[in-house]
């Protein structure tokens, strides 16, 4: 009873994975309005505690527009003591997603594996390239979504849906990629 009310509710067969989606680019059209960029101009005054914050911001979807407008306006004495505060904070969001995403998306993403689609294309990728290579990929396709001002979720998803990744080494990972992405933005 359950599936069928869902279906019909949502009318998708990965109704979490579509509305992390639309919910990634409905944010992207929001956070294009210019009152944004005055404001996180204005924030500027908090200092490291704001970077901390900037920095689990920066890891969401819906907040990475704010958050590297916040790095980019931001100009402080010490770009690299702001960048590790700021990987710090992402790296907090970055486990949280982790934990959600493993927990909440397992049943879709076990559904996900079984489809034609993800079959052919990972027997293709394995064929064409190794298996080795594949996880080279993911991992390097995973690692830019990450240190990037683009949506970790779809980093994170990466990871926890396609590989074996312990929560240690993603903490390391992330910790690395988003100090440097938040560094670079700080840079420009």
């Amino acid at each position: 009873m359950k599936k069928i009310k869902r279906s019909i509710l949502f009318g998708f067969r990965y109704p979490k994975t579509a509305l992390l989606i639309i919910t990634i680019i409905i944010a992207c059209i929001i956070f294009k309005n210019p009152f944004i960029n005055e404001f996180v101009g204005s924030l500027g005054n908090l200092s490291y505690f704001g970077v901390f914050i900037a920095g689990i911001l920066f890891a969401f979807g819906f907040t990475a527009p704010f958050a590297a407008g916040f790095f980019i306006t931001l100009n402080p004495s010490n770009i690299l003591a702001a960048g590790i505060v700021g990987g710090l904070g992402a790296l907090l969001s970055d486990l949280f997603i982790f934990s959600f995403i493993r927990i909440s998306f397992e049943d879709e993403f076990k559904r996900l594996g079984k489809t034609k689609l993800i079959k052919k294309t990972e027997t293709s990728i394995e064929r064409n390239f190794g298996k080795k290579l594949k996880n080279y990929l993911i991992y390097a396709l995973a690692g830019f979504l990450i240190a990037s001002p683009l949506p970790d979720e779809l980093g994170v998803i990466m990871l926890a849906g396609l590989t074996k990744i312990k929560v240690d080494i993603l903490a390391i990972i992330s910790f690395i990629l988003n100090t440097t992405g938040i560094i670079i933005l700080m840079s420009i």
